[in-house]
């Protein structure tokens, strides 16, 4: 799948927050900074994103677009 963003870090879930409507997940990457993506609670479920889980983080202006590999 191609992505309009060019930024992309490969990170790990440390935490996953739902609530009702949106959900908080948070991610390790390398170096010595930490990402985070607010996103539905609806995404978090379809793509069964759990923490220790390996993705992509494809990084556009403010958004953060986690890919599951």
């Amino acid at each position: 799948m191609k992505y309009g963003a060019r930024n992309q870090i490969t990170g790990k879930v440390t935490s996953v927050k739902t609530g009702d409507i949106m959900s908080l997940v948070k991610f390790s990457v390398t170096g010595p900074v930490s990402m985070a993506s607010v996103l539905t609670s609806e995404s978090v479920e379809a793509m069964g994103l759990k923490v220790g889980d390996e993705v992509e983080l494809i990084v556009k202006a403010i958004h953060v677009l986690p890919v599951k590999k």
